[in-house]
């Protein structure tokens, strides 16, 4: 097939590019091998280097082999970007376990389903988890909890004062002593750092990434070392001007989504970087983050950047270390864009992936050519087609809109226990993703929107993002998203739900009628509503499944979810 995306990539970027046949592992020894003294990881001001990162997974693999862990096992872990979390995930793969990826904002109904179906006999989790996990455990197949505190690897002066925190916050936990649990910290230092011996292949799966794909039914994704190595190598490549050994990546993106696992943990640790590790993004603690540690590369959402650019005392901070970043897991705003720039003097770009792709499969060049509202150009390796919606089968030319395919080394190997879901969306080695999107003569893809997310208003089809575009060029409007809600007149119309910048008035007409300067009547928005914030998942990506269940509610309706 042609590749006309090959003729706008940077200068120096290859159409293709060699994959060693190593475990995702295998990574992190040759970092160690080249920087075993410089720092690995950051926790608020405690440096943990490559050499000692090491020894505490292998410490943690052989913990794991002792307590029966066997390769191909299932271990999840539920932390957020703690030291624990890194050790947890590379001590796992050691063992030769698969990783289950577990969100700490689950539900107990959330977290029973994931642990049920990935089968997963051993959790890496924070004590402040427990007693969830404890009202589930005789429900799933949970044989061994090991219990970390979020204040274990602080430095020693925020250690002795993070009881009392803790218990001022109310996030102290007393943890009975019971057979099943661990204590993450004795485990470590009553085994050997000698690194274990169990045979692990890049064909083997590495991590069960649970997605709601476009059912809504969480499916687990799964990914070999294979595929994970991959798309870390595609990644270093996309960016020739990282200097490894050299860079400061900001770890504030959560690693239990494979966007932050992939973009920033993975290729972080390939490329010899120091991980300033945040548990959590709040906007004064990164900004504050960036200055200390002078962060050079900044793997984010949209929402972060928004927070940034709007913070109102931005200017007292000195933002130029940053050199790279990229927005992911959903749209990134021209606007946005432009305004972050401005501020750092680093680059902004857009890029694009969903987690059965690694996750990243395009990328608009980082000083190359730019075309708003793209994500930019298949990766080395990687091949993309816009097909027809009905059949998947005819590819369609350029500039028309069809169905987004992919396919490369970093396409999943399927979905765990589910045959049928993954024949839907793996077909004859493409990966049928669901994004409506169309192609440019230079090779620049454009996501319309989801397949799922299209509104049927009047008998047009509207896609909700040249409806946020449009939005988001009000100069009062902060964020905004927009669903299709049922409605007796036209099957669908527009709502959009809005947050306004501070201090900032505006009314639902005034929008509405800036609305009628920038789209055709059918795209206007019928109604608005303002919002102090919108609902999103850890990640930073807007729910708007939350906002529909929301309306259906209000309306009585059975409406389509």
């Amino acid at each position: 097939m042609q590749k006309p995306w090959l003729k706008s990539y940077e200068q120096g970027i290859p159409a293709s590019i060699e994959y060693p046949d190593i475990p995702l592992q295998q990574l992190l020894f040759e970092t160690v091998r080249r920087y075993p003294k410089h720092p690995a990881l950051i926790y608020y001001g405690k440096t943990v280097t490559y050499e000692h990162l090491d020894r505490l997974s292998n410490r943690l693999a052989n913990a794991l082999i002792e307590l029966g862990v066997q390769k191909g096992d299932r271990v999840a872990i539920m932390l957020p970007n703690i030291p624990q979390c890194v050790i947890g995930y590379f001590g796992a793969l050691k063992a030769g376990a698969i990783v289950v990826q577990t969100n700490p904002l689950y539900v107990e109904r959330e977290l029973e389903q994931q642990l049920c179906d990935s089968e997963a006999e051993t959790i890496i989790a924070l004590d402040l988890f427990y007693e969830k996990i404890a009202r589930i455990q005789h429900r799933v197949p949970l044989k061994r909890i090991i219990l970390t505190g979020a204040g274990d690897y602080l430095p020693l002066h925020l250690k002795l004062f993070y009881p009392l925190k803790a218990m001022k916050e109310g996030q102290w936990v007393k943890v009975p002593a019971r057979p099943s649990l661990y204590d993450f910290g004795r485990l470590l230092r009553r085994t050997e750092p000698a690194q274990p011996i169990v045979p692990v292949k890049s064909g083997d799966i590495a991590l069960f990434q649970y997605t709601g794909g476009t059912t809504g039914v969480p499916k687990g994704v799964m990914l070999s070392h294979g595929n994970l190595v991959a798309n870390a190598l595609q990644c270093r490549t996309w960016m020739p001007s990282l200097r490894d050994g050299e860079e400061v990546f900001l770890g504030v993106i959560p690693f239990f989504h494979v966007y932050g696992l992939s973009t920033c943990m993975n290729l972080g640790l390939l490329t010899g970087a120091c991980l300033v590790l945040l548990p959590k993004f709040k906007t004064e603690e990164v900004l504050t983050t960036i200055v200390r540690y002078r962060v050079t590369i900044f793997m984010g959402v949209q929402a972060m950047y928004v927070a940034i650019n709007g913070h109102p005392n931005i200017q007292r901070f000195d933002l130029s270390s940053i050199r790279i970043c990229i927005s992911g897991a959903g749209p990134l705003h021209g606007e946005v864009q432009d305004r972050f720039e401005e501020l750092t003097g680093g680059k902004l770009v857009e890029g694009y992936g969903l987690s059965e792709a690694s996750p990243v499969t395009h990328c608009t060049p980082i000083y190359g050519a730019r075309k708003k509202g793209s994500i930019g150009l298949p990766f080395p390796d990687t091949d993309a087609k816009i097909v027809d919606e009905a059949t998947g089968q005819r590819e369609l030319p350029i500039g028309e809109i069809g169905e987004l395919a992919v396919r490369g080394p970093q396409v999943m190997r399927g979905y765990w226990k589910k045959e049928e879901e993954t024949k839907n969306v793996l077909r004859d080695g493409w990966l049928y993703t669901g994004d409506m999107a169309r192609m440019d003569e230079d090779g620049y893809f454009t996501i319309v929107d989801r397949k799922k997310d299209m509104i049927k208003t009047r008998g047009e089809n509207v896609y909700p993002r040249e409806v946020e575009e449009a939005l988001f060029r009000h100069p009062m409007i902060k964020e905004a998203v927009v669903v299709g809600v049922p409605d007796e007149f036209s099957v669908e119309a527009i709502k959009a739900y809005v947050v306004l910048k501070e201090r900032e008035r505006a009314t639902e007409q005034e929008i509405i009628e800036f609305c009628t300067k920038e789209l055709a009547k059918f795209k206007v928005p019928k109604w608005i509503e303002f919002r102090k914030e919108l609902p999103k998942t850890m990640v930073g990506k807007v729910l708007r499944r939350v906002l529909l269940e929301e309306e259906l509610k209000k309306k009585g309706s059975r409406g389509r979810l």
